[in-house]
């Protein structure tokens, strides 16, 4: 299964670099422009928020590494996502080798007010089509502000 679970995650950054191309040829001012009927805002802070999602979901409560979530405002272009991202996929990398043996049996994941439990799969299902939804949602941010989005789909 891992073997699987990689070759997926192998299309989520193939997905992902293509919005991120694309995302470089959005006007510096366009990439921090805020909208709050966007989620978190901008197509930066909602990049930065899918990767925290990773960060928060595999790192901190799957992996309890002691890691922090990255401040929109340390993030200034595309470049910098494309490294933030680098260390994501070596995240990802870790939590897959780290449930090898079992990506089915719950584990307890602590929410700081509560204890939930979920299988790796389900995490990991959780942070991929999470990235998804909000990769919609920048490219009909960048739509807004009068850009013509690219497919950025799995299937392209």
């Amino acid at each position: 299964m891992q073997k699987t679970l990689e070759l997926q995650y192998d299309l989520i950054k193939s997905a992902r670099s293509v919005l991120l191309d694309y995302c470089e040829t959005l006007s510096p001012e366009a990439f921090l422009t805020e909208n709050s009927n966007f989620g978190t805002g901008s197509v930066r802070n909602l990049l930065v928020h899918n990767a925290n999602t990773y960060i928060g979901w595999l790192g901190i409560r799957a992996l309890k590494q002691d890691r922090s979530f990255i401040p929109y405002s340390s993030i200034s272009n595309v470049g910098e996502i494309r490294l933030l991202y680098l260390d994501v996929d070596l995240l990802v990398s870790d939590f897959l080798a780290a449930f090898s043996g079992d990506y089915l049996t719950a584990i307890e994941l602590d929410l700081g007010d509560e204890i939930i439990a979920a299988s790796p799969f389900q995490l990991f299902t959780h942070v991929i089509t999470h990235e998804f939804h909000h990769k919609g949602q920048i490219l009909s941010l960048s739509r807004h502000l009068g850009y013509v989005p690219v497919d950025t789909d799995v299937m392209r």
